[in-house]
């Protein structure tokens, strides 16, 4: 009796002996492409569903250890709830009650500035102040910086079009305002520079603004942007929140949800073409291709332009196209009465003008409970970005070295660290630069001619989690869709 091919569960369809055929495939299994496989299996059980990773586990970028008594995050720590993707999938999940707030009595944020951590005026939001006292009050700008600022108000709109982030800012704020306050805290979301970010792919919220009142000062104060829910200085981290066990716990309830088998790790693709049958993934792992009725990518950007080279050129050129960057998160674990700082914030953002090695720095044991054992604190030191690429090829004990060091120097942290951890991230953090929002509709379009095709990440639709939820989950919902109308037809 000979062997059956591996399946994935479900509804398996065996086109030829050799060939193992699945309804659809999906290329990535990070965050993106295992909310897609989710969402597919919500729609149809009956969906044959494989989830291809090139890497040794599933999660992607996202993933949690514990270390010491310590629990360290890979990368992302939390998620914000003004957009419904992630809060919504996690409560169909069974993971409302793992759901846990920042802590309310340390929302707010420092800047460095002068070597010294000051904190961020309260309410100053992302770039808009919606409060005059603080910004008057600041020790991080001089008088005519504040005074450049104020002008704000009293300046005309720009025409609408793109610009760069730098540009925009200056333009409202000044020069002083966006060295100091501004680039910090937009260049960290991104890890990128803000003089090559578009504003209207990355904050259209502010262009809007601008055209809506003129002013982005008028605008944050008539929509009362210091709301008690948004809470704090720099980022709204009233509206945060993070899993009691980290973030691995959403990953590891994804993979629960679909058939044993499924996701299959350190699985990459080597080839994607398309043919009269449909999809053919030739994979690193075995032998005979994967047939599929429809493929999502749910890769960054430079690996689903070497996937669509043979399928589509013109759209693997316009993928290959959009810059990535590289960071490193080094997270260090301290006895709380070695650190002189009271670390009565969330954590604090470094200006490029301040010529520190490190990009910024969060108080993770602050933030949420249950970070670091009784009597320490967990510290993560973010390094690289656009400015510094190279770090991310520094061994570790130079990483731990630097970020120790600057820790040092900025909170007067005392000896060596009781426990450490190096996460390194190569070119997984897109720059929507000037042109981004044109590139990514050429790309959808040029897409569109490939029947069965869809395209996720974070490179289409937003760099948080819950962008990166919900672009997966469209692309199930189109694929399902697309599925259903050829069975339909067919029927």
């Amino acid at each position: 009796m000979r062997d059956e091919p591996e399946t994935t569960g479900g509804s398996l369809n065996l086109n030829e002996a050799e060939h193992e055929a699945v309804d659809v495939a999906v290329v990535g299994g990070g965050i993106t492409g295992l909310a897609a496989a989710h969402r597919l299996r919500e729609i149809d059980p009956d969906l044959s569903v494989a989830v291809l990773e090139a890497g040794p586990k599933p999660g992607g970028v996202l993933g949690t250890s514990r270390r010491d008594g310590f629990l360290i995050e890979g990368s992302a720590d939390s998620f914000i709830t003004n957009v419904p993707w992630a809060i919504d999938l996690c409560r169909r999940l069974g993971l409302e009650d793992r759901l846990i707030q920042t802590d309310s009595r340390h929302r707010r944020s420092f800047v460095v500035h002068a070597g010294k951590l000051e904190p961020i005026p309260d309410g100053l939001i992302i770039m808009a102040p919606s409060k005059i006292g603080p910004m008057v009050r600041t020790r991080i700008l001089s008088i005519p910086g504040k005074l450049r600022l104020a002008m704000e108000r009293f300046l005309p709109k720009g025409d609408g079009s793109d610009e760069s982030l730098a540009g925009f800012a200056r333009r409202r704020f000044g020069r002083e305002a966006y060295e100091r306050l501004i680039q910090p805290l937009v260049g960290g979301m991104y890890t990128g520079d803000p003089e090559r970010l578009s504003v209207k792919a990355t904050m259209p919220r502010f262009l809007e603004m601008e055209q809506r009142e003129g002013s982005l000062i008028k605008a944050m104060r008539a929509a009362g942007a210091s709301s008690p829910q948004a809470g704090g200085s720099g980022a709204r981290y009233g509206l945060f929140v993070g899993l009691e066990g980290g973030m691995s716990e959403l990953v590891d309830a994804l993979v629960a949800r679909l058939p044993a088998g499924a996701v299959r790790c350190e699985s990459p693709v080597r080839r994607l073409t398309r043919d009269a049958e449909g999809w053919r993934l030739d994979l690193a792992d075995r032998p005979s291709p994967l047939r599929a009725r429809s493929v999502i990518v749910a890769t960054p950007a430079k690996a689903a332009a070497g996937l669509l080279r043979e399928a589509s050129s013109a759209a693997a050129v316009d993928l290959a196209g959009i810059a990535s960057t590289s960071s490193v998160i080094v997270s260090l674990g301290y006895r709380r009465d070695r650190i002189a700082h009271p670390l009565d914030g969330f954590g604090f953002v470094v200006p490029f003008v301040e010529k520190r090695q490190i990009l910024s720095g969060s108080f993770s044991s602050v933030k949420f409970a249950g970070r670091a054992p009784e009597g320490s604190v967990l510290i993560r030191v973010f390094l690289g970005g656009a400015k510094r690429p190279d770090l991310v090829d520094a061994d570790d004990a130079e990483l731990v070295r630097i970020a120790s060091g600057e820790l040092a120097s900025l909170l007067g942290v005392q000896g060596e660290p009781e426990a450490w951890s190096v996460s390194r991230w190569r070119e997984t953090m897109p720059q929507y630069e000037v042109g981004h929002l044109e590139r990514v509709a050429a790309i959808q379009e040029r897409a569109k001619a490939l029947d069965g095709l869809e395209l996720a990440g974070n490179w289409l639709g937003g760099v948080g989690v819950p962008m990166c939820i919900h672009t997966g989950e469209q692309a199930a919902e189109r694929a399902a869709s697309r599925i259903a109308a050829a069975a339909g037809r067919a029927g």
